[in-house]
């Protein structure tokens, strides 16, 4: 599950990076475009808090090391 909930995440970054690269670009005007303007501002606002979440809550140890050093002895 946590792959699926990453790779969400990911995906939504690309969607924000996407819309402000074209809009970068002229490829469109962003207040012709509002429903899509106010999606994608949205999503950003929702990745940033998914990224405060995150680093507020994990403690920036990899369970895989952890493990690892475990079956070691260490």
């Amino acid at each position: 599950m946590r792959i699926i909930s990453d790779t969400f995440w990911v995906l939504v970054l690309g969607v924000v990076a996407l819309f402000a690269f074209f809009a970068a670009l002229g490829a469109f005007e962003v207040g012709e475009a509002v429903w899509v303007t106010v999606v994608v501002v949205l999503l950003g606002a929702l990745w940033l808090a998914h990224a405060l979440w995150v680093s507020r809550h994990d403690d920036g140890r990899d369970p895989a090391t952890i493990r690892a050093r475990e079956r070691r002895g260490f």
